[in-house]
């Protein structure tokens, strides 16, 4: 009774099937509010908690591989906090570069231990001085290189920042398998 006539809808919608797509136009009817609104209601309380718990849980085991990944491969995104920049990255490729002694303490403390369990005097002997001196080596090679570190920081970014030498120090006393992320330089492979 007071609406258009059914004929002049056909009309219309034939008429926008048949022009052209113009550039920059949306060139699609505008969606209704109620289809729109539909599409985006979903319930508060999922009814089936077992599907969504273990959906929730594959999104999340997904972005971790996904962050692992990214870490393995050194990509800046994925990095924590600790390990972003490029001054970090020239921190730890010089590291990596290098033969740390404190890489070593782990396989050498394992055969210490293996050592103590003999109780004889020239083992206690030889613990004591392979603990105490592998440890005393390695805190010198670690300050020396980061004396050699720091300078070379030093030119290229202009000054060394709080934590720099703690996070060098901490690199040089991992395995070089274990470091995370992983290490992008082979050993001899100093950064410019």
């Amino acid at each position: 009774m007071f609406g258009r006539k059914k004929t002049l809808n056909d009309e219309l919608a034939t008429t926008v099937t048949t022009d052209p797509a113009r550039p920059g136009a949306k060139n699609r009817p505008t969606p209704k509010r109620r289809e729109q609104e539909a599409l985006n209601k979903r319930p508060l309380i999922v009814t089936d908690r077992k599907a969504a718990g273990a959906q929730d849980k594959a999104a999340r085991r997904e972005a971790m591989a996904k962050q692992r990944a990214g870490m393995m491969t050194g990509e800046e995104k994925y990095l924590p906090a600790r390990d972003k920049g490029p001054r970090r990255r020239f921190i730890r490729d010089t590291v990596d570069a290098r033969w740390n002694i404190g890489e070593f303490m782990l396989p050498i403390m394992l055969i210490v231990l293996l050592l103590s369990f003999v109780r004889t005097n020239w083992a206690l002997l030889l613990v004591f001085v392979l603990v105490y001196g592998l440890i005393l080596v390695a805190i010198g090679d670690a300050v020396l290189m980061w004396r050699r570190t720091r300078r070379k920081v030093e030119d290229k970014f202009g000054g060394a920042e709080k934590g720099d030498a703690w996070y060098a120090i901490m690199r040089a006393f991992q395995m070089r398998r274990t470091r995370m992320p992983k290490p992008q330089v082979a050993r001899g492979e100093h950064p410019a």
